[in-house]
């Protein structure tokens, strides 16, 4: 466990784009709301702008959390071997296994929780400024302890449930990663892409353009179920129109014991593995 901790801890060191631009977002909603117009906001409910606001910056920084992890994971092991000092960790007790591991748990968990952890503060932050620019009773709605609880599980939910989904893809990009000698994005594209069409055009079929478009955006439709109906907030007003509950949404038995999770699960485990092995095989570039 010591080893894995201080993995993580050279991960963080060696790439500072980890916190460095969720911070360079949070750094520019807070100029947004010093110096941004703020009128516009005055017609809108109270509650229905405070819970938008909450949701809309998770989005922004879940989307950007996703294709920075994604980049991450492509360039990860690539970059070891390209800088040499791949040479440098293979002279020390540290297993392959364990490096691949350190670097997936960075991906998956460590980027998403510092993410969240950002968006929370900027959140803060950005509230408190255009409630009091405003003059409005913002801030009551956007401190709202049922909703503020029901966001951040949201978010928990997300980056569990995500990590697990986005597994095989984790998984082929660590591979590509270990393995490809130049141009790691290009290599990332052509397999499935070449894959997709040779199935097209010889069988008439398109179960790999299918299943990989499943992979990339399918998630929400295993891990929610739909409430329109039920309040996100308990009661009353516009937003608890426009948003249904958290408590609601989340179906967390129908996304374990869904086929498609299980499989994913399966599929990227034996990715990994395969980085593992092509990793203690591979030197520098």
């Amino acid at each position: 466990m010591k080893t894995y901790r201080w993995l993580l801890r050279r991960e963080l060191w060696e790439n500072r784009a980890i916190w460095l631009i969720p911070v360079v977002i949070a750094v520019a909603l807070v100029f947004a709301a010093l110096f941004g117009r703020v009128d516009v906001m005055e017609d809108v409910p109270s509650r229905t702008f405070g819970g938008m606001l909450l949701l809309l910056v998770g989005i922004l920084y879940f989307l950007v959390f996703g294709v920075y992890s994604s980049w991450y994971l492509l360039d990860c092991l690539y970059s070891d071997r390209r800088d040499k000092s791949v040479l440098f960790w293979k002279s020390l007790p540290i297993s392959d296994s364990a490096t691949v591991l350190s670097k997936l748990a960075m991906a998956l968990l460590v980027i998403p929780v510092v993410y969240f952890v950002v968006s929370d503060v900027s959140v803060l932050l950005t509230a408190f400024i255009v409630s009091v620019r405003a003059h409005s009773i913002l801030g009551g709605a956007l401190w709202s302890p049922d909703l503020w609880l029901q966001l951040q599980v949201l978010w928990i939910y997300l980056i569990v449930v995500s990590a697990i989904w986005f597994l095989p893809l984790a998984g082929y990009l660590l591979l590509i990663s270990a393995s490809a000698r130049r141009a790691v994005m290009l290599w990332s594209i052509l397999p499935p892409l070449a894959l997709g069409l040779i199935e097209r055009w010889f069988f008439g079929t398109h179960v790999i353009f299918r299943e990989v478009s499943v992979r990339l955006a399918g998630f929400p439709a295993v891990a929610f179920r739909p409430d329109p109906n039920a309040p996100w907030t308990g009661g009353g007003e516009d937003l608890g129109r426009a948003l249904p509950s958290v408590w609601n949404m989340i179906d967390l038995q129908g996304f374990f014991s869904s086929p498609q999770t299980l499989v994913g699960v399966a599929v990227g485990a034996g990715l990994i593995f395969c980085a593992i092995q092509v990793r203690s095989r591979r030197a520098e570039i």
